[in-house]
């Protein structure tokens, strides 16, 4: 299986069409669709479905779609690695991270390592801790931010200077709004959504689940979420609460929403993380010192 043959086969999944998808890699349609069919071939199953204007993936090709996304895109990273002039440190550094206000001091680290090495380029991928971690241990990523809980144990890491605060998202017209902090029993009865990170039971010890005491187990719990933004429209149509930390969402003076902070305080710590006996490259190497100085290792 070529690497050019799954580019292909990528391509016109994403484009829907044989002719698309031509004309997008400057190949012949007939040249295309034999690449293809001798693709199918050499896996033994149908990977499109044949419309009379279009295709689309049969269940083979999707996952068929999923693996080659990941293969390509390790491919490219390698290469953007080994294409590094040697005079210079250059290349790509990619960190994946959840959603936090203390991503500011890795925007930090960033600013200074590109005022020092222009030819390194950084690529952001945005997801839950699930998703990070799958594609740390794949490779794909360099680096992970993860909000705790988190297992840990898998990774080297340092600890970030600052933690993320806990609090309830909720509409300003709501009787929650009139409170200046929230405490777990005026949370009881109340339509709540909750981070499915947050309330996973993996860990050892889960701050979020134990701030709860035994209420956690009397919550009204409406829906879940991995990304605040669109947890935050469903609390702007009064779908319910959402628990998260602060600084995520719109909570302006234009915005339907405020943030009110949970009582006792909650707090949570985040790391920066790396596999273990993981070889870097020049780029990742330089970003790895850099958060090493800044913030010190985890002992």
């Amino acid at each position: 299986m070529e690497l050019r043959v799954l580019r292909y086969f990528l391509a016109v999944a994403r484009e829907g069409s044989m002719t698309g998808a031509a004309n997008f890699l400057h190949v012949t349609q007939p040249t295309l669709s034999r690449q293809l069919k001798e693709l199918e071939e050499e896996l033994g199953t149908r990977l499109f479905v044949r419309h009379s204007h279009s295709v689309s993936l049969t269940p083979d090709g999707m996952r068929l779609r999923k693996r080659a996304e990941e293969v390509v895109d390790m491919i490219e990273k390698t290469e953007a690695e080994f294409a590094v002039k040697e005079k210079s440190v250059g290349g790509e550094i990619h960190i994946g991270a959840g959603e936090t206000r203390v991503m500011r001091h890795v925007a930090d680290v960033i600013r200074s390592i590109r005022g020092e090495y222009p030819d390194i380029h950084i690529h952001l991928h945005s997801g839950n801790q699930e998703d990070v971690t799958e594609r740390l241990d794949r490779g794909l990523l360099d680096f992970g931010v993860l909000i705790q809980p988190a297992d840990l144990s898998r990774y080297d890491s340092v600890n970030l200077p600052e933690k993320d605060v806990w609090g309830v998202l909720t509409r300003k017209d709501s009787p929650l709004a009139a409170r200046q902090s929230i405490t777990r029993q005026e949370l009881l009865g109340e339509p709540l959504m909750l981070s499915r990170q947050a309330i996973r039971r993996t860990s050892a010890k889960n701050e979020f689940i134990e701030w709860f005491k035994d209420d956690f187990e009397k919550l009204d719990v409406v829906a879940t979420f991995n990304l605040v933004y669109n947890a935050a429209i469903l609390a702007e149509n009064g779908v319910g609460h959402v628990i998260t930390i602060g600084g995520l969402a719109d909570t302006s003076e234009n915005s339907s929403l405020c943030f009110r902070l949970l009582e006792p305080k909650l707090e949570t710590s985040l790391n920066i993380v790396w596999k273990k006996y993981q070889v870097f490259s020049p780029a990742a190497e330089v970003f790895l010192q850099k958060i090493r100085k800044a913030f010190g290792e985890k002992d």
